[in-house]
């Protein structure tokens, strides 16, 4: 059996069997970075079932949408509430050197990962140099 003992716990519980309303769920924590000619997300989203994931794109805004249900069974008394349920939704702008319509995404071990290729005409080049300078003779 589980003890509690922090009041400000107790009273949002109590919110939430009065008005019946869940807690707001916290922040969808993200790492970003790119690596040779790729551009990766990671996203936190611990016990998401990956059917509930939802990616879009509109223009150059990358929305994704997951949901957590509640994890105890219907008709069961909650004695701790502390894991946040619901509706999670992150809003990421693509900058133009993305290539948005080449997406990949994967879910493993509670991270979702996003893979988005660097458009081809944003990578690096290299531009030939030519030369036109002709011997000039010089005069004594």
């Amino acid at each position: 059996m589980l003890m509690r003992t922090d009041p400000f716990r107790e009273l949002d519980r109590f919110t939430q069997q009065v008005f019946g309303t869940a807690a707001r769920p916290a922040a969808m924590p993200m790492d970003a970075y790119r690596h040779g000619d790729d551009f990766y997300i990671h996203l936190d989203l611990p016990g998401i079932n990956p059917d509930s994931i939802g990616l879009t794109v509109e223009q150059n805004v990358l929305t994704v949408r997951a949901e957590r249900a509640p994890a105890q069974p219907d008709g069961a008394e909650l004695l701790i509430a502390e894991r946040p349920y619901g509706t999670y939704t992150r809003q990421v702008f693509l900058g133009e050197t993305l290539d948005a319509d080449k997406i990949a995404a994967g879910y493993a071990a509670g991270v979702l990962t996003l893979t988005i290729p660097v458009r081809e005409a944003a990578k690096p080049r290299s531009i030939q140099v030519t030369s036109s300078d002709h011997k000039q003779a010089v005069t004594a």
